[in-house]
Protein backbone atom coordinates (compact mmCIF):
# COMPACT_ATOMS: atom_id res chain seq x y z
CA UNK A 1 0.00 0.00 0.00
CA UNK A 2 1.04 3.07 -0.79
CA UNK A 3 0.24 6.48 0.13
CA UNK A 4 -2.01 8.78 -2.09
CA UNK A 5 -0.48 12.13 -3.01
CA UNK A 6 -2.95 13.50 -0.49
CA UNK A 7 -1.98 11.84 2.27
CA UNK A 8 1.50 12.13 1.15
CA UNK A 9 0.78 16.19 1.37
CA UNK A 10 -0.53 15.91 4.59
CA UNK A 11 2.24 14.02 5.96
CA UNK A 12 4.85 16.61 4.75
CA UNK A 13 2.49 19.61 5.89
CA UNK A 14 2.07 18.07 9.24
CA UNK A 15 5.75 17.26 10.03
CA UNK A 16 6.43 21.07 9.19
CA UNK A 17 7.79 20.60 5.49
CA UNK A 18 6.99 23.01 2.63
CA UNK A 19 4.74 21.74 -0.45
CA UNK A 20 6.51 19.86 -2.62
CA UNK A 21 5.11 21.06 -5.80
CA UNK A 22 4.47 19.26 -9.08
CA UNK A 23 8.00 17.96 -9.01
CA UNK A 24 11.99 19.01 -8.20
CA UNK A 25 12.27 21.59 -10.14
CA UNK A 26 13.65 25.55 -9.90
CA UNK A 27 16.29 25.82 -7.11
CA UNK A 28 13.85 24.54 -4.10
CA UNK A 29 12.71 21.13 -2.91
CA UNK A 30 14.03 17.76 -1.67
CA UNK A 31 17.34 18.07 -2.97
CA UNK A 32 18.46 20.85 -1.43
CA UNK A 33 17.35 19.85 1.80
CA UNK A 34 18.73 16.67 3.98
CA UNK A 35 15.62 16.12 5.89
CA UNK A 36 13.26 17.27 3.38
CA UNK A 37 14.87 14.16 0.85
CA UNK A 38 14.73 11.71 4.02
CA UNK A 39 11.29 12.49 4.63
CA UNK A 40 10.70 11.69 0.61
CA UNK A 41 12.41 8.69 1.08
CA UNK A 42 10.46 7.79 4.30
CA UNK A 43 7.34 8.68 2.43
CA UNK A 44 8.25 5.91 -0.13
CA UNK A 45 9.84 3.72 1.10
CA UNK A 46 7.82 2.31 4.40
CA UNK A 47 6.75 -1.22 5.40
CA UNK A 48 3.29 -1.86 4.94
CA UNK A 49 3.30 -1.82 8.80
CA UNK A 50 4.81 1.42 9.23
CA UNK A 51 2.38 3.14 6.44
CA UNK A 52 -0.56 1.57 9.41
CA UNK A 53 0.83 3.53 12.01
CA UNK A 54 1.19 6.58 9.92
CA UNK A 55 -2.05 6.59 8.61
CA UNK A 56 -3.37 6.53 11.93
CA UNK A 57 -1.42 9.40 13.02
CA UNK A 58 -2.84 10.95 9.87
CA UNK A 59 -6.23 10.24 11.40
CA UNK A 60 -5.71 11.66 14.85
CA UNK A 61 -3.72 14.50 13.50
CA UNK A 62 -6.83 15.35 11.20
CA UNK A 63 -8.78 15.28 14.55
CA UNK A 64 -6.85 17.50 16.29
CA UNK A 65 -6.32 19.70 13.54
CA UNK A 66 -10.05 19.97 13.39
CA UNK A 67 -10.20 20.29 16.84
CA UNK A 68 -7.85 23.62 16.87
CA UNK A 69 -9.46 25.21 14.10
CA UNK A 70 -13.31 24.67 16.10
CA UNK A 71 -12.07 26.37 19.04
CA UNK A 72 -11.98 29.56 17.07
CA UNK A 73 -15.75 29.28 16.97
CA UNK A 74 -15.27 29.86 21.03
CA UNK A 75 -13.32 32.96 21.07
CA UNK A 76 -15.90 35.43 21.33
CA UNK A 77 -17.77 34.35 24.39
CA UNK A 78 -16.39 34.91 27.71
CA UNK A 79 -19.45 33.27 29.80
CA UNK A 80 -22.72 32.11 28.68
CA UNK A 81 -25.05 31.10 31.64
CA UNK A 82 -23.21 28.86 33.38
CA UNK A 83 -20.53 27.74 30.83
CA UNK A 84 -17.38 29.71 30.64
CA UNK A 85 -14.71 29.35 27.89
CA UNK A 86 -10.98 28.18 28.83
CA UNK A 87 -9.38 31.22 27.75
CA UNK A 88 -6.13 28.84 27.27
CA UNK A 89 -7.92 26.45 24.95
CA UNK A 90 -6.70 27.52 21.74
CA UNK A 91 -3.45 27.39 23.16
CA UNK A 92 -3.76 23.79 25.12
CA UNK A 93 -5.09 22.60 21.73
CA UNK A 94 -2.31 23.82 19.28
CA UNK A 95 0.18 22.18 22.08
CA UNK A 96 -1.58 19.06 21.76
CA UNK A 97 -1.60 19.31 18.09
CA UNK A 98 1.83 20.35 17.68
CA UNK A 99 3.03 17.54 20.49
CA UNK A 100 1.85 15.01 17.77
CA UNK A 101 3.28 16.19 15.09
CA UNK A 102 6.45 16.01 16.43
CA UNK A 103 5.57 12.44 17.44
CA UNK A 104 4.77 11.82 13.63
CA UNK A 105 8.62 13.27 13.26
CA UNK A 106 10.21 10.73 15.44
CA UNK A 107 8.22 8.01 14.50
CA UNK A 108 9.49 9.11 10.73
CA UNK A 109 13.13 9.64 11.93
CA UNK A 110 13.19 13.28 11.24
CA UNK A 111 13.75 16.61 12.30
CA UNK A 112 10.63 18.79 12.89
CA UNK A 113 10.07 20.64 9.43
CA UNK A 114 10.91 24.52 9.44
CA UNK A 115 7.06 25.28 9.50
CA UNK A 116 7.07 23.26 12.91
CA UNK A 117 10.86 23.94 14.20
CA UNK A 118 11.58 22.55 17.46
CA UNK A 119 9.39 23.67 20.23
CA UNK A 120 11.91 25.78 21.53
CA UNK A 121 12.92 30.21 21.27
CA UNK A 122 16.47 31.06 20.34
CA UNK A 123 17.36 34.44 20.77
CA UNK A 124 20.14 35.94 18.45
CA UNK A 125 22.01 38.73 20.10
Amino acid sequence: MAFTTAQAADIRRFCGYPAYGAGPAGFQGWRFFTAYGLLEFRINNLSSDEENVVSNYLVTLNQLETAVTDAGGQLGTAQASVWTRNPAELRERMALFDSWRRRLCGFLGLPAGPALGDGTLRVVV
